[in-house]
Parts: structure tokens; C-alpha cells; sequence
């Protein structure tokens, strides 16, 4: 008989102190994975690697997270969510200092890897933490301090990092921000130490059977390390591929890259249909509803990613802003997903799918009125900041609606595998989209070119959209009312 993971009882005034250790984790993801993103050009222009080292800042991480963040969950459920929270956490600081002491492109990168690895094994055990210290009923009021949190959090990042790069602290420049998470981090991880619930293996049925010899944590828990290995092969490939062929021109090397893992994307799809404990179950790529969400959130949160890429690049190249300028350029963004995303949660019930549309025409709505920015019919920095306001407002709505419509139909025993998924797929997704637009971009030299045809790519993925949109559940799951 296999073991569940469960965490030991936690008394009522030390829950929402659990919830503010777990919230400080998601902070600190959000905080490392948006930061580069204003920090880019600074960063490029101190160490060298031009144009690939702008791409590869926040590709190399989103890349690391979304190809082990399903790994990692499973291993929180066979070793213990809080040991491997503890992990997370530690090696996440350990990998923000190197990144902050990179000498070079290539250390830089590398240890951007190496932290969202280990912000994979951080981020998943979070949400199982919560559920098993709340009650069922005080689930939703726990969740609940997420949305804002994480909204002020995709302000906080950009702003963060142009101040510290600004401020210059102690000669440090850009690598301030990373270093920044020897205090942050290192407060999360006693705190953590402190108020984490230890893990508790006991059998599913609450009897005294001992785990298995020689096993820790869940016995029927496994974890697909072929898939995970395939599925970085082929998602490393596909981004060297559209890196190195922008930077450096469209040789063998970058195409043989690009069908390679093209290749092994097709291996890892063989590879759900076969593996014993596959990283996605096969049921799920069956469910229409399901595959065609999949099929969305990549192409959606792609485009995403490299519209907030392409905004701030042409910002600071074209528009000549400084850091921390260029970062309060984003904040009308920010500010339109928040209320975005908060009036969609009580309107997702009513609406479902049509939601979605609504969101991905405010969106195309906004793109438009960037590129009419760009292109000089609509010139100041009002235009600007109003294009970006409706840009926010257009993905707050499409962010949370797109995976609650997508999960509608799916059998609730599969819900956990097509969470871990779908999440996944947005890291992922993050990755290839900042890779892919920023090729456009870097085509040419002149801004507003490069800029408008970046634009332009952004919104054909945005219309693709409104096609899949029709191939989802009419409905999202009940509870998400």
C-alpha cells in the first residue's frame, strides 16, 4: 500500500504564518523572473553577449522552471514538501548570488538555470503546504491573498531592479538585484525553517503502517526523469536554435537546432503515451477541451511574453529611457491586470470561454494602439502609457480564465496532473515567446522597424487565439464561480 506526504497539524494562529512564508517564496520567483526584463540592456552592455544574452536572461530561467516544475511537485509528494521546499529555497539564494557575481555571458546563464531549477522544487510544494495546514474552508480566503500579492509583485520586479541598477549601491549596478536575495531569501528560509510543518508519511487510510524500507514519502509517487530529460532537450534546442540564428546569423548550426528539437518534442509526446509515470497522463491529451487549452496557453502566454520583452527593449533603445523609467512604463500594465484579474474572478462563472475572447480583443485593441505609438501616428508618453493600460487589461483577463476554462471538463482525479501541466506549459511557453519575438526584433537596427514587426507577429498570435478559443469547454469547473 503506497504513503501520502501529509504535514503535521498546525495550530490556527501559526496557519497564515505558514501562508506568508509560502507567499514570500511565490514573491521571490516572480521578483527573479521579471527583473531581467528591465535589467537586460544594463546587463548586456557590462558583460558582453549582445543581443543573446538579452534573450537568453529570462529564457534560461522560465526554460529551467517549466521543464522540472511537474518533477518537482512529484518529488515533493515522494520526499516531503517541506524538505524539498527547504532545498528549493536555499539553492534558489545560493543561485542568486552566483548570478550576481557572474563574470562573463556564459556563467550568467548558467546560473540562471540553476536558479529556476531549484525554483521548480520551490514553487510546487507551496500550494500543497496550504492545503494540508487550512482547512477546507479557509482554502479560498488563503488563496485568495495571492492575486494581489503576485500582481504587486510583476510591478515590484522592473521597478526593483531600476532603482537598484540606478542607485549604483556600493559600485554594485545590476548585480544588486540579484544579490539582493542574500537578505531576501535567507529571511524566507529561516522563517520557513521555523514555521514549515514537518512532513508526516503516513499511510492513505490514517493506519500505523510504516513506509517502505529503503523509501521516504510517497512509495507509489514516480518520477518520469526520461520525459523531464527528452522534453529539456528539446525545449534547449528550439530556444539555441532561435537565439543563435538571430545573433549570429541562420547557419547549419541553428537550424539543425531548431529540427533537433522539434525532434525531441515529438519524442517526449511519444514518451506520455508509453512511460510508466508519465509527466502528463495520456487521458488528458485525449480530452479535445484539454489539448486545445494546452495548444492556447502556449501561443497566448508566447506572445505575451514577448510583447513585454519588445515594450521594454524599444523603450529603452528607442525611446532612449533610463532603468528604472522604462520600469514605470510597465506598471500601467501591471496595474491593468490586477483589476483585470480580480473583476474576471467573479465574472468567469457567467461567461466561461466568451470571457477569453473578451480578453484577447482588449488585447489585440491595446497591441494596436502600441504599434500606432511606435509607428508615430499617436506620438507622447500619454498614448504610451494609455496602450499599455489596455494591454494589462486585456491579459488580467485572459490569465486566470484561460487554465479555470481549459481544467472545466477535465475528471477531477486529473486535476492535478493538468495543473502541474498547464503551468509548465506557461514557464515554457515564457521561454520560446521572449526567444521568438525578440528574433524578430533584433533583425533589424532601426527601433521602430524592429519594434513594429515584433508588434506585428503579436498580433497574429493574439488572432490565432480567438480561433482556438472555440475548441475549449464552454465552462469552467463549478467551483471556480
Amino acid at each position: 500500500m503506497s504513503t501520502l506526504i501529509r504535514a503535521s497539524p498546525v495550530r490556527a494562529d501559526r496557519r497564515w504564518a505558514v501562508l506568508a512564508v509560502i507567499l514570500a517564496a511565490a514573491v521571490l520567483d516572480l521578483l527573479d523572473a521579471t527583473i531581467t526584463n528591465v535589467a537586460a540592456p544594463t546587463i548586456a552592455a557590462d558583460l558582453g553577449g549582445g543581443a543573446a544574452l538579452i534573450q537568453w536572461l529570462g529564457a534560461a530561467y522560465a526554460l529551467a522552471l517549466g521543464v522540472l516544475l511537474v518533477v518537482g511537485g512529484r518529488l515533493g509528494d515522494r520526499y516531503g514538501r517541506r524538505r524539498l521546499f527547504l532545498l528549493g529555497i536555499t539553492g534558489f539564494t545560493l543561485a542568486s548570488v552566483a548570478c550576481g557575481l557572474a563574470v562573463g555571458p556564459g556563467m550568467l546563464i548558467g546560473a540562471r538555470l540553476v536558479q529556476g531549477g531549484f525554483g521548480a522544487l520551490m514553487i510546487p510544494q507551496g500550494f500543497g503546504i496550504l492545503g494540508a495546514v487550512f482547512p477546507r474552508d479557509q482554502l479560498g480566503k488563503a488563496f485568495s491573498v495571492f492575486a494581489p500579492g503576485l500582481g504587486v509583485s510583476s510591478v515590484g520586479g522592473p521597478v526593483l531592479a531600476g532603482f537598484l541598477i540606478e542607485a549604483d549601491l556600493g559600485g554594485l549596478g545590476w548585480r544588486a538585484m540579484f544579490l539582493i536575495n542574500i537578505v531576501l531569501g535567507g529571511a524566507a528560509l529561516l522563517a520557513a525553517i521555523r514555521l514549515l510543518p514537518a512532513d508526516d508519511p503516513r499511510p492513505a487510510d490514517g493506519s500505523s503502517q510504516s513506509r517502505p524500507e529503503g523509501r521516504s514519502g510517497a512509495a507509489g509517487v514516480a518520477v518520469d526523469g526520461v520525459g523531464a530529460g527528452v522534453l529539456a532537450v528539446a525545449m534547449g534546442g528550439l530556444l539555441y536554435g532561435l537565439i543563435d540564428g538571430s545573433a549570429h546569423g541562420w547557419t547549419l548550426v541553428p537550424i539543425l537546432c531548431l529540427a533537433g528539437g522539434l525532434v525531441f518534442f515529438g519524442l517526449f509526446c511519444l514518451r506520455q503515451r508509453t512511460a510508466a509515470n508519465p509527466l502528463i497522463e495520456p487521458s488528458l491529451l485525449l480530452n479535445r477541451g484539454f489539448t486545445a487549452g494546452l495548444v492556447l496557453g502556449v501561443v497566448f502566454f508566447a506572445a505575451v511574453s514577448g510583447l513585454l520583452y519588445v515594450l521594454v527593449l524599444y523603450m529603452q533603445y528607442g525611446l532612449r529611457f533610463t532603468p528604472v523609467r522604462a520600469a514605470l512604463g510597465l506598471a500601467p500594465v501591471a496595474v491593468g491586470i490586477v483589476i483585470a484579474s480580480v473583476a474576471c474572478h467573479r465574472l468567469i462563472a457567467r461567461f466561461g470561454r466568451t470571457l477569453i475572447v473578451i480578453g484577447l480583443a482588449i488585447g489585440l485593441i491595446g497591441t494596436g494602439w502600441l504599434l500606432a505609438v511606435v509607428c508615430g501616428v499617436a506620438g507622447g508618453v500619454w498614448p504610451l502609457v494609455l496602450a499599455a493600460l489596455v494591454i494589462g487589461l486585456g491579459m488580467g483577463t485572459c490569465f486566470g480564465t484561460v487554465y479555470d476554462v481549459t481544467m472545466g471538463d477535465i475528471d477531477p482525479r486529473e486535476a492535478s496532473s493538468a495543473s502541474g501541466a498547464l503551468a509548465a506549459t506557461q514557464q515554457l511557453a515564457n521561454a520560446i515567446g521572449a526567444a521568438a519575438v525578440t528574433t524578430v526584433y533584433f533583425r533589424t537596427g532601426d527601433q521602430a522597424q524592429a519594434a513594429t514587426g515584433s508588434l506585428l507577429v503579436v498580433l497574429a498570435a493574439t488572432i490565432a487565439c480567438c480561433g482556438l478559443v472555440w475548441l475549449l469547454p464552454r465552462k469552467a469547473q463549478p467551483h471556480h464561480g
